[in-house]
Order: C-alpha cells, then structure tokens, then sequence
C-alpha cells in the first residue's frame, strides 16, 4: 500500500477528518481518545528522531537510516499515526524504517490532523541559505495541552518572522552538537534565548552510537553554557509530561539517556570486540 504523502498547498493544507476520507471507525476512535485523558508521553529514539504519544495521537518525528552519527542506533521502526520530517536526508527523513502506513507531513505550511493543528515553519538546513543541504522544516503543534516545537536539524539563526511563527513552547527541542548541518552549542544557546521555552531537550549530538565518520560534539558541550540548577539528566529515553505541571516561568534543561548506554556525557570509548566467557 502506498503511504499517503500530504503536501502544502500554498501557505496552508487543511487535511480532511478521517471520517471524511472514509474511516469514520478511527475518527471515532481518536475523538475518543482526545478525551480520554492529557499526559504526554515523549521517547528519544536516537539523534532528532523523538515518539510523541498522547490519547489525542501517536506522533513520530525524523526517523533515520542508521550510518554514521547514528550508525548504532535501532531503526526508529515504531508505529504511529503521523510522521512529521524535517528534511528529507537519511538522518531525519527516512521512511522506509516506518511501518504500516501513517500519514506523512515534510513541507512547510499550516495543517490540521484529526483534531491536531501543525505548523511547519520553513528555515535552512546550512549557513548557506540552504544552497548546500537545503530547507530545515521546525514543526510547531500542541499536544496534550503542551505547546512543542522541534526544529530538526536547523542550522541558521532565527529571523524575526521564525520566532513569531513559532512562539514560545513549553518543550523545545534543538540540535547541539554542530557540524555542517545543525546548530553547534553556542547557536542552540541562542535560540533558547530566542524562544524562551520551559523545557529544552538537547538533540542530534554525538553518543556511543556515533561511527569515526560522526564530526558531532558531544551533548556536555551545551549544557555546560546553564547554571547546573537547571540541568537535568534523565537515566531514561522516555519521560511523561503533564501541562498544570510545566513550569510557567525559567528554563529547565532536560537530557535523555538512550536505551542501553550509559550517561553520554562523557567521551565514549572505542568499541572493543569482546569474547563471551567459556561455561
């Protein structure tokens, strides 16, 4: 079956009520959902590639082809309802690790899924106007009641219209770790001063997943640039958030550990090839 690809349509694309596309049984099922209950469920699946999950809806965003900077990772293949990408490059646009057949959102524009309403704000993937690796889409949308903003693999600094469009979430999620591609330390500090989130998780930074090939630093370089009142490391991939909880006011730096590793906060060792033990 093929996947149904939703593109924009000027400035913006009103996806049709599934009932209307003729699964009036899902329409039902995610009215009821939607209100079933508000916690948000968020796992880190390696680099920019996050699940968000919530009654509303099952939201996986960037799956990637494991090579180089995620060349340990697991394929990201998780079902969900939607997948958004921000590019279409292997590290954070390849669906062929997706299963089944969710819906599909990669270009910018303004979109309403179900009950859910997405922006995609177009900014540039290199410090080149995008001539080199081309458009970064930051998604926008707000789930369980929190307003999330994930901004890919950006690499540019935020215009005036970028930070209007995008306002002021409750969970920001940036790269770190540099490389031609994406922010470095210092410009993800800058966006956080930018939008002024509650919550920032760092992603797309070098871990023990990395190849030789991977030019990443790691994630203690960005965190470093925060007092450590306000750095916390999760020994987790996943963690539940709940609006009436969220901080209304400071900034809270929250660091994911993947499933499997150890705290990536220091420099992984080379890995060894090891022997299993004579019985």
């Amino acid at each position: 079956m093929k996947r149904r690809i939703l593109l924009a349509l000027g400035l913006t694309a009103a996806i049709a009520p599934l009932d209307l596309l003729g699964y009036p049984a899902q329409a039902q099922k995610a009215k009821e959902r939607h209100k079933a209950g508000k916690a948000l469920s968020v796992r880190w699946l390696g680099h920019t590639c996050f699940l968000f999950s919530s009654p509303e809806a099952t939201i996986l965003v960037n799956p990637f082809k494991p090579s180089g900077c995620t060349a340990g990772y697991r394929k990201p293949s998780v079902g969900s309802d939607l997948v958004l990408l921000s590019s279409r490059l292997l590290d954070e646009g390849s669906l062929e690790v997706v299963p089944g057949n969710p819906k599909v959102l990669y270009e910018p524009g303004i979109y309403k899924v179900d009950n859910l309403k997405f922006q995609g704000v177009r900014t540039f993937h290199d410090q080149k106007q995008g001539l080199r690796y081309g458009v970064n889409v930051a998604w926008s949308w707000q789930q369980a009641g929190i307003k999330i903003v994930n901004l890919g693999g950006i690499a540019s600094p935020l215009t005036a219209e970028q930070k209007i469009l995008l306002g002021t979430p409750d969970i920001l999620l940036l790269p770190v770790g540099g490389g031609e591609k994406a922010y470095g330390p210092e410009a993800a500090k800058q966006a956080v001063s930018d939008l002024n989130p509650r919550i920032v998780i760092p992603t797309h930074f070098r871990t023990q997943a990395a190849d030789e090939t991977c030019t990443l630093v790691g994630v203690e370089d960005f965190i470093k640039l925060f007092p450590a009142g306000v750095v916390e490391i999760y020994g987790s991939d996943q963690a539940s958030f709940v609006a009436n909880t969220i901080p209304k006011e400071g900034t809270i730096v929250r660091v994911f550990t993947y499933r499997g590793y150890g705290s990536d906060l220091k420099e992984a060792p080379k890995k060894k090839a090891t022997r299993k033990p004579k019985s």
